[in-house]
């Protein structure tokens, strides 16, 4: 979200309750979304740094356009026959049903998220973002029809749409004013779910991938100390995760609803940080996998977008703060039961910065560099290192990267800087072939004829008249046009190998459908079970970290998975003197383990369909790394700081091996791998 210009107004309100410390903490979420898009400081400079590689040249291209005039834009009939829902993920591309690649070109139809900007009357517009009073639903219906709008967003030359919401929005059971829908008629007397449902069937209808975002839990917008910082603000983690599972379960037979973006721009709080990976009730890591994995049970065809940590700390010299964005994603990513499933998501803004908040003056400004300050080089670096490296092919973070939002100020701007950003922004994501949605697409004209967002993509006064980025005197219009009508991987996509991390640090990691249908495998333990299709093939020493692929992945059988506490399936000859083994029975292969601390408890084994070979060879890793110099994640560290063993892609993991003496703490200190073939 891009909140409305900076105000001394709002700066006194939100320090009128709290002291010194705590407006500074109230800077820093306001700061996290951008609490001054009007008040820029000034240009700090940045080293430049080497430029990121580039992405690898697409087999196939589309047809490009020019940044003085755009292709034809596809009519709804067009646009709907040109992909087949749902959508899925191969590597770093998003594709159809067909197994076509889908580049997601898509724009924020803000405004169920709600626009009161927490103070004043809720309904003098004055007190909304931009002055725009949106009624809790999709901002321009009591405007311009509905057909006028999409027929806009089709002359932009989007295919998808992002459709935040806040959590209020589904509770609430007042019909919206007839005014909110005076150019809709048809709406008059409905709910915000409602309206919402009429938006999402007119969208899809017409052709548009539809993604849900939930971006607030109030209807009040944005930033700040305003209850909506993380998906647990204002309600409990469980209403969260209920919340999407009414809304998915609502939209699932429309495979025109693609994807579910479960929480916009997560940030400080008061007196907490989001954080990735810790456990607790802040851990976006954990909630974020567990809402996806209960989205997929039930709904298996949506996309789950995460977007990263959007801001953590207090914005002052002294204290650490930052937009980390998806830098922790390299150490610990996500696994879910449906591993073609997941996108990741971040935000840029040209105001902000990888530690700047965006504030112009007072309270949460910084002199960090913000990303309009950077060299065209250094910005490209910087993009790589907080999002798209995760694009990067064969390593355990690899998925699409959407940047779900980013935007300038244009028809009337004079902000050169900001000028030069967008340029220079559009030009990597164009240059990466980067899948995009621009914010905000739809904004209110002024008495004056002018935009009262100039951020908006397209504007409409009273009597529905439209005028749009794509019109004369919006300077945008160039970049806009280069960037939808540049050169993108199209047609078919191959299928590729996944590698998928599994993270015991504080509980159990079971993404596999099969064992979720079924009870505690191993009581007492925290447990790692691949995803179905996948399967184990190297752990951690001491930090129960695990490693999963498909690699070449033999058949399975149709025999019942077996939980290995004992030597018994030892066979073939001691592998490993000395030390206890856990090895699957004969022609089967490890799925899963489970820890007690972080000492090894069990194997989960599954049957191949077909007789695997009894060759093998021990790979130790108690002394050091022991991992494939080339193939599966191999530029990527999945149990950092710790030792690591992994069997090559063309093996199965078929044992393991540890032992209580010499303080080796019954941690995993070999792997018996066997080749597939």
């Amino acid at each position: 979200m891009r909140a409305a210009p900076f105000s001394p107004a709002r700066v006194r309100a939100a320090g009128r309750t709290l002291p010194a410390l705590l407006a500074a903490l109230a800077s820093a979420s306001l700061l996290a979304g951008a609490a001054a898009a009007g008040a820029q400081a000034a240009p700090a400079s940045a080293p430049a740094g080497p430029a990121p590689a580039p992405a690898p040249a697409p087999t196939t291209v589309s047809k490009a356009g020019s940044a003085a005039a755009s292709t034809a834009p596809l009519t709804g009939a067009q646009l709907a026959a040109s992909w087949t829902g749902p959508l899925s993920t191969r590597g770093r591309y998003v594709v159809d049903a067909s197994g076509n690649r889908f580049k997601l070109k898509s724009g924020n139809w803000a405004g169920a998220q709600g626009t009161w900007e927490g103070s004043g009357d809720v309904n003098d517009p004055a007190n909304h973002q931009a002055d725009q009073m949106s009624h809790n639903i999709p901002l321009g219906l009591d405007r311009a029809p509905m057909a006028k709008i999409l027929a806009g967003f089709h002359r932009l030359g989007l295919n998808s749409i992002r459709l935040p919401y806040a959590d209020a929005l589904v509770h609430d059971t007042a019909p919206v004013p007839d005014a909110a829908v005076a150019a809709n008629p048809q709406l008059k007397g409905r709910t915000p779910l409602q309206v919402f449902d009429a938006v999402v069937e007119a969208l899809t209808a017409d052709g548009f991938a539809v993604i849900l975002n939930n971006h607030t839990t109030s209807y009040r917008f944005c930033c700040g100390l305003d209850g909506n910082e993380r998906w647990n603000s204002g309600q409990s983690t469980r209403q969260w995760e209920d919340n999407w599972l009414f809304l998915v379960n609502r939209y699932k037979a429309n495979k025109r609803v693609v994807g579910a973006d479960l929480r916009n721009e997560i940030r400080r709080d008061t007196w907490n940080d989001p954080n990735w990976g810790w456990g607790n009730e802040h851990d976006a890591y954990n909630a974020f996998e567990n809402a996806g994995n209960r989205i997929l049970q039930t709904a298996p065809d949506m996309l789950v977008v995460m977007e990263g940590i959007n801001w953590y700390g207090i914005p002052a010299a002294l204290f650490s703060h930052g937009r980390p964005l998806l830098t922790p994603v390299a150490t610990l990513s996500n696994t879910l039961i449906r591993s073609d499933k997941l996108v990741y998501a971040a935000h840029f803004y040209g105001y902000t910065g990888p530690a700047n908040t965006g504030a112009g003056s007072g309270w949460g400004a910084t002199d960090d560099p913000r990303y309009q300050d950077f060299t065209p080089e250094r910005l490209a670096q910087v993009i790589d290192e907080q999002a798209l490296f995760v694009t990067r092919a064969g390593q355990h973070f690899t998925a699409p990267v959407w940047i779900s939002e980013f935007g300038a100020g244009g028809r009337g701007s004079t902000n050169a800087q900001e000028k030069a950003w967008f340029a220079a922004f559009t030009d990597i994501l164009v240059r990466n072939d980067t899948d995009f949605a621009l914010w905000p697409l739809v904004g209110w004209t002024g008495p004056d004829g002018a935009p009262q967002d100039d951020w908006a993509a397209l504007s409409y006064d009273r009597a529905g008249n439209e005028l749009g980025l794509d019109g004369p005197g919006d300077w945008r219009a160039a970049d806009w046009n280069k960037l939808v009508n540049a050169p993108s991987r199209s047609g078919p996509v191959a299928e590729t190998t996944r590698w998928n991390m599994l993270d015991l640090d504080f509980a159990d990691q079971n993404v596999s459908a099969r064992m979720l249908a079924q009870g505690d495998w191993s009581p007492g333990n925290r447990k790692g079970n691949c995803p179905d299709g996948q399967r184990l093939v190297g752990l951690g020493r001491s930090d129960s970290r695990g490693l999963c692929t498909d690699a070449g992945q033999p058949a399975a059988g149709a025999g019942p998975w077996v939980n290995v506490t004992d030597e018994r399936y030892v066979i073939r000859g001691d592998w490993a003197s000395g030390y206890n083994k856990l090895e699957c029975p004969k022609d089967s292969y490890a799925v899963g383990y489970s820890v007690n601390r972080n000492a090894m408890s069990a194997l989960l084994c599954a049957p191949a369909a077909a007789p695997l070979p009894g060759t093998g060879r021990v790979v130790w890793f108690d002394q050091g790394d022991n991992r494939p110099a080339t193939g599966g994640s191999a530029a990527s560290d999945w149990a950092p700081g710790y030792h690591k063993g992994q069997c090559a892609d063309g093996e199965y993991l078929a044992g393991v091996a540890y032992t209580w003496k010499w303080m080796h703490g019954g941690v995993p200190d070999a792997l018996l791998c066997r080749p597939l073939a």
